[in-house]
């Protein structure tokens, strides 16, 4: 997997002032870790959302800080927007040693097919999107698939304890806890569906009327 690499500066810009960081389309930044002293720092702003866009909160980062000077690891840790306009705002790096385990947050990402959700009356409930992981920072997986073709009847679930993930990568999340589940769908979701598939049937089976031979005019 290709490297993801940061490139970044020191930051003496303090406080309410970073205000003025940004209107130059530079985001600070933070970097602390365990037994690691905490670093303002800043970059570019859209480097920065090149690089979490490829990295989300689980692949590792190479940091660029001093020249000449070796690049640490970090992972992101935390990102802030603005609510309003979804602009970034600051951005939170977690410094890592390679042989010290590190927890993180993994996304859960549905595959398969269910036979259960082939009828009508059953819907997918996700309950968790997310697994809390430990292991070595070379072993963070990108995600946690979860298979649901073993799901063949409404009220069947798989759970935290059901999701394998080898044994170099712990989960922290309680083994009893519903990953996904099969529900019922609402009788009113029901009828909206139905009603749906029947007028798309109607559409399709409509006789269309057919095209004119090439080179020749309709008149009406």
């Amino acid at each position: 997997m290709k490297k993801i690499e940061l490139k970044v500066a020191s930051r003496e810009v303090l406080g309410k002032k970073v205000r003025f960081l940004r209107r130059q389309g530079i985001i600070p930044l933070h970097m602390f870790g365990h037994n690691v002293e905490s670093v303002a720092l800043q970059c570019d702003e859209a480097q920065l959302k090149r690089v979490l866009a490829q990295a989300g909160k689980t692949r590792l980062v190479s940091l660029e800080l001093d020249e000449g000077k070796k690049p640490r690891n970090v992972v992101v840790r935390e990102i802030q927007r603005d609510v309003r306009t979804d602009r970034l705002l600051h951005v939170d790096l977690y410094q890592i040693k390679m042989t010290e385990k590190i927890r993180v947050e993994v996304p859960v990402v549905v595959v398969g097919e269910s036979p259960a959700l082939k009828s009508k009356e059953n819907m997918l409930l996700q309950e968790l999107n997310s697994l809390t992981v430990e292991c070595l920072p070379n072993e963070i997986p990108a995600s946690v698939r979860v298979d649901l073709s073993s799901l063949t009847e409404r009220d069947q679930a798989i759970r935290v304890e059901d999701v394998a993930l080898g044994k170099e990568v712990a989960v922290l999340n309680d083994p009893g806890l519903v990953v996904v589940k099969i529900g019922s769908r609402p009788k009113e979701e029901v009828s909206k569906v139905v009603a749906e598939e029947a007028a798309e049937a109607e559409v399709a089976e409509a006789p269309g009327e057919a095209p004119s031979p090439k080179g020749e005019s309709r008149e009406d």
